[in-house]
């Protein structure tokens, strides 16, 4: 079941994801600008409206956008880096021997040691089978004659939000995949 809200700003740059009811207090303050997806993502019932003569009904949509100025530009964040959205940033393959594996067999891979005062970042980080990250060890790609199989990078806002939402539906996952730079691995 799909439990997620892809909340916008009004210029349609991602936010967050929220909660169906965060969503639909938006929607209450009628703070939503405008609204996407292909039928609505959840309907929630309320009391009846006697003024009105009718069941209170709202209808939240999987693509909000609220009114109000965001309160960062989230383009000039860097998304956070964690082992789940690496290993899918680098689409569960092996940085050094280019083999596939389950999430449970990769680690993440510092390509300067982190005893080496290698940062945890993603410019600094490769998913890479237990095999291969033993045996480069603490040393740098080149020392280990392990050449990298592909670049590490730092996934765009857009990316990011297709990295960290799990159960993502279809018309939200297009909507997202339509905003990558070309060069995206999650083409």
């Amino acid at each position: 079941m799909f439990t997620q809200v892809l909340q916008l700003d009004v210029h349609g740059t991602p936010q967050a994801w929220i909660a169906v009811e965060q969503a639909a207090l938006h929607y209450a303050t009628d703070r939503v600008a405008w609204q996407l997806g292909q039928g609505p993502l959840a309907v929630l019932r309320g009391g009846f409206n006697v003024p009105l003569q009718r069941d209170s009904v709202l209808e939240v949509h999987p693509i909000i956008a609220v009114r109000g100025a965001a309160k960062c530009n989230l383009f000039d964040v860097t998304p956070s880096v964690t082992k789940d959205k690496l290993l899918r940033r680098d689409r569960h393959t092996c940085a050094y021997c280019g083999d596939v594996f389950a999430a449970q067999d990769l680690q993440c891979e510092h390509i300067l040691p982190e005893s080496r005062g290698g940062a945890w970042c993603w410019m600094n980080l490769v998913a890479a089978c237990a095999g291969c990250n033993g045996r480069k060890a603490a040393r740098t790609p080149d020392e280990a004659r392990m050449p990298l199989l592909y670049l590490h990078y730092v996934p765009s806002r857009f990316e990011d939000f297709l990295l960290k939402g799990r159960n993502i539906r279809a018309d939200v996952h297009e909507w997202l995949a339509a905003r990558l730079p070309k060069n995206s691995r999650l083409n």
